[in-house]
């Protein structure tokens, strides 16, 4: 069977790494441009780019997916399947074009968490359990039949990082599992709208923003513990301080909660050796921090360097 793989960032490098040390016939790669990097904003291309050109795979880049050459150079590959993990929007000219069609990896137990940012939504919700999709695309995005799920526990005090690398894995052996379904039609598919009905709620996982990532300092303790484990480490919790008289961005990556300790309304905390914010709810201790213009740190070593009051910006 003729596979060609679609996908850009790190997280898809596994599911591409899987299908070729499986054995299967990866005839072609599709990934982004090359884009600028680094300090001197050299072209650099994506991780998937440099995994196929590590193995000597066909390797295409189109800046435009619908581009008539680009259509050409995909059908001459002759792909039997297409598998997608972690990419843009597809015209149906693409997904379309395999007799077999072509599959998702999602990161997410769909239909919940449709959207972009699955991993981060599902923290930042409090869930106790996901994991990932392999569905077939059409039209709606994240809303094909599904053909595969793998469940995943998630700790309570796991991050984002933390999660990305399990599903990752797990992600690539069910890329793997499916493509051997596939191969011997060996598989039924389930309606996403038949699950639907069995939800009481249907969360979405929509694109992060500024906006999202800054902590409401009024809310439970649990929710803003979730709320930063949930964009850690990227794109990062962020509340706004006044050091010295300046106001500065406080990155926040790591935290742990006690309840016993309250404050009528939000106020920061320091100690010799700890330093938190405290509601009325209890304290949110952080643990691991990055103050505007400085490097990340602990909270120990981010307590040595302060010489003067830090306040919330509320």
């Amino acid at each position: 069977m003729r596979i060609v793989f679609i996908g850009t960032p790190e997280f898809a490098v596994a599911s591409l790494e899987a299908l070729i040390e499986a054995g299967e016939n990866v005839v072609g790669v599709i990934t982004a441009p090359d884009k600028p990097a680094g300090r001197g904003k050299k072209l650099q291309g994506s991780a998937v780019k440099q995994c196929a050109e590590k193995h000597g795979l066909n390797l295409l880049q189109p800046p435009n997916l619908k581009d008539a050459d680009f259509l050409d150079e995909l059908k001459a590959l002759n792909a039997d399947l297409q598998v997608v993990v972690a990419f843009r929007m597809m015209p149906e000219s693409v997904w379309n074009m395999p007799k077999l069609g072509t599959f998702n990896l999602h990161g997410s137990l769909l239909p919940k968490y449709r959207g972009a940012a699955p991993i981060n939504w599902a923290i930042m919700n409090g869930e106790k359990e996901t994991g990932v999709t392999t569905f077939f695309l059409k039209h709606e995005i994240d809303t094909g039949s599904i053909i595969d799920q793998e469940k995943v526990p998630i700790d309570p005090d796991e991050n984002v990082g933390d999660l990305y690398e399990r599903l990752m894995n797990v992600g690539a052996n069910l890329v793997v599992k499916t493509v051997r379904k596939i191969k011997a039609e060996d598989y039924s598919l389930t309606n996403q709208e038949d699950l639907l009905k069995d939800l009481t709620a249907v969360k979405d996982a929509p694109k992060l923003n500024k906006e999202i990532c800054k902590v409401d300092w009024s809310q439970s303790i649990d929710k803003l513990h979730n709320h930063i484990r949930g964009l850690s480490p990227y794109p990062c919790a962020y509340t706004e301080v006044f050091v010295d008289n300046k106001k500065l961005k406080l990155k926040i990556y790591r935290t742990k909660k006690e309840s016993e300790l309250k404050n009528a309304y939000p106020s920061i905390i320091t100690e010799k050796k700890r330093i938190g914010v405290s509601n009325s709810t209890g304290t949110i201790w952080i643990t691991e921090l990055q103050l505007e213009g400085k490097k990340r740190m602990d909270a120990v070593s981010f307590l040595a360097g302060l010489k003067t009051e830090i306040s919330l910006d509320l």
